[in-house]
C-alpha cells in the first residue's frame, strides 16, 4: 500500500508504512447489510452510521493515513504497533497469539509483549492516525448511545420489548443459515440459556422446520451436577426434553491453564467460566464433528444488571444503576481504571465465551450481546423499579424475561435462582480442588505463556 502523507506540525513524524489486518470477515454475523456496506460505515467514522450495523462484528478499514476500527461485544479485536527500519507496522487481529506469531514471521518477535497489545473497546469507533515517533493516542467515538429510562415502569411492557428484540435478532440470524444446519445451545436451564432455547424452538417451528434441528447441550461430570438437574426440570416443564443432550466429561477435561491460554486473560471468574465452556464445546465437537453453529445466553446478566454487587468491593448499587452500560463496558474509555490492554466489563470478558467456540471450529452467536438488544435493556427504568434495593434488582431479571417469553412465545418459562456456569456444572468439592483461590496464580499462568 502507498504510504500516507505525514502530518504537518512541529513534531518530526515517521509515516506508517504497513497495515496487516488479520481479522477474518467470515467471523462476522451481519444481519441487515453486506460486509462491504458495513465496512464503508466504519471507514466513514460516523457513529450514527456504524450504529445502524445490525449484528455481531469486528471491522477494520483505513482511509488515507486514518485507520478506523469498530466492534460489538461478540467479537474481540486487538491491535499492535511495531517498529521497522522502513516505518512502523500496524497489526490488527483477534488475539494476542496471532499478533505474536505474525511479528515472529516478520522478524520482529522481540518487540512483542502482551501489555503492548491494545483491545478495541466495544461500542466505539477507534481512530488511529498513521503516523509514528511519537505514536498519537487513538480517538474514541461512541456509536452505541442508548436512551436510558425510556421504557415505562411496567414489567409486562418491558419484558415484551426485550424479548421481542431478541426474537427479531435470532430470526434475522436464522435467515442467514441453511435451513438444514443443526444448531446447538449451551444450556444450563438458567434464565438466559432457557429463554434463548425457547425462542429458537419457537422460531424454528414458525418456519415449519424440524425441531430436531435444535439441541440443548448441558455440561456435567460423574459427580453432582446441579445444572443437569436444573436443565432437565426446565425442559420437562416446557415440554422440550426431546431437545436435551447431557454431555458428561471427566474432571481431567477441566483444565484452567488451557482456559488462560485460550482467553489470554487471568480474571478468575472468566477463567473458570471458560474452563467449563472449553470442556462443553470439546464434548460437542467430539460427538458432532461437522457441527458449526452454537448459540449462548451470554450478555443476559449484563443487560439486566444481575450480578451480586456484594461480591465486588469496588461497586455499589448506585454505581451500577447510575453508570451507562457499566457491566458491558467497565468504567469507560476515559476513566483512570480503563484497561487499554483489555477494555472493560463484558467487552473484555466475552472472550470467555468466544474463544472456546472459535478455537474448536464453531461459529458462536450471542444474541443478548448485540447492540440492539443492549439498547432495549438500557431503556429499563431500573432505579424506579428497584428503589435502590438489591433484592428487587436481583429479582427483576427473572420477572422481565419470564413475562416477555410468555407474551411473545406463549411458553410458561420456569425461573430458577442465579448460578454461575462454573458452579453449576460441577460439585463444590471438585470446584475447590480444580481452581486456585488467588488471582496471582491465574496471572502467573498468563504471563508464563508469553515468556
Amino acid at each position: 500500500m502507498n504510504s500516507p502523507e505525514p502530518v504537518n506540525n512541529n513534531m518530526t513524524y515517521q509515516t506508517i508504512a504497513k497495515i496487516e489486518n488479520l481479522m477474518d470477515p467470515s467471523g462476522d454475523f451481519l444481519l441487515n447489510m453486506s460486509f462491504e456496506e458495513a465496512q464503508e460505515r466504519v471507514r466513514s467514522g460516523d457513529g450514527e452510521a456504524v450504529r445502524e450495523i445490525d449484528g455481531q462484528f469486528a471491522i477494520c478499514c483505513h482511509e488515507g493515513r486514518t485507520v478506523r476500527m469498530a466492534r460489538s461485544i461478540g467479537r474481540p479485536m486487538r491491535y499492535f504497533l511495531a517498529k521497522q527500519a522502513d516505518g512502523p507496522c500496524l497489526l490488527v487481529a483477534e488475539t494476542m497469539e496471532q499478533i505474536q506469531r505474525r511479528l515472529e514471521q516478520l522478524g520482529l518477535g522481540d518487540q512483542f509483549h502482551p501489555s503492548y497489545t491494545r483491545m478495541v473497546p466495544a461500542h466505539y469507533v477507534v481512530e488511529i492516525e498513521l503516523v509514528g515517533c511519537p505514536d498519537p493516542n487513538p480517538k474514541y467515538n461512541r456509536f452505541l448511545n442508548p436512551t436510558r429510562n425510556r421504557l415505562p415502569a411496567d414489567l409486562d411492557a418491558i419484558g415484551k420489548a426485550y424479548i421481542e428484540q431478541i426474537v427479531t435478532e435470532c430470526n434475522r440470524w436464522l435467515a442467514t443459515l441453511d435451513d438444514r444446519e443443526p444448531i446447538g445451545v449451551l444450556f444450563s436451564g438458567g434464565i438466559d440459556s432457557g429463554s434463548i432455547l425457547i425462542i429458537l424452538n419457537y422460531l424454528i417451528l414458525e418456519r415449519g422446520q424440524a425441531p430436531t434441528r435444535l439441541k440443548a447441550f448441558t455440561l456435567g461430570t460423574d459427580d453432582d451436577s446441579l445444572d443437569a438437574s436444573q436443565a432437565h426440570a426446565f425442559l420437562s416443564e416446557c415440554g422440550l426434553t426431546h431437545l436435551w443432550e447431557f454431555m458428561r466429561v471427566s474432571p481431567s477435561a477441566l483444565d484452567w491453564r488451557q482456559a488462560v491460554r485460550w482467553i489470554e486473560d487471568y480474571k478468575p471468574l472468566d477463567v473458570q467460566s471458560a474452563t467449563m465452556a472449553i470442556a462443553l464445546c470439546q464434548a460437542i465437537r467430539n460427538a458432532y464433528p461437522s457441527w458449526k453453529f452454537l448459540v449462548d445466553g451470554d450478555g443476559g446478566d449484563e443487560n439486566l444488571k444481575d450480578y451480586p454487587i456484594e461480591d465486588n468491593p469496588e461497586l455499589t448499587i448506585r454505581s451500577v444503576l447510575n453508570n451507562l452500560m457499566l457491566y458491558h463496558e467497565g468504567w469507560g474509555v476515559h476513566a483512570i481504571k480503563h484497561s487499554l490492554v483489555y477494555s472493560g466489563g463484558q467487552s473484555r470478558g466475552h472472550v470467555r465465551t468466544w474463544a472456546p467456540a472459535h478455537r474448536l471450529g464453531f461459529s458462536g452467536f450471542s444474541p443478548m450481546a448485540l447492540p440492539s438488544v443492549i439498547e432495549v435493556s438500557e431503556g429499563i427504568p431500573f432505579i424506579e423499579l428497584t428503589q435502590w434495593d438489591h433484592g428487587r434488582l436481583y429479582e427483576l431479571k427473572g420477572e422481565v424475561v419470564r413475562r416477555g417469553i410468555k407474551q411473545v412465545t406463549g411458553v410458561e418459562m420456569p425461573v430458577y435462582p442465579k448460578r454461575r456456569f462454573q458452579r453449576g456444572a460441577i460439585s463444590e468439592p471438585l470446584f475447590a480442588k480444580l481452581f486456585p483461590k488467588e488471582e496471582r496464580e491465574y496471572r502467573d499462568a498468563f504471563l508464563s505463556q508469553f515468556s
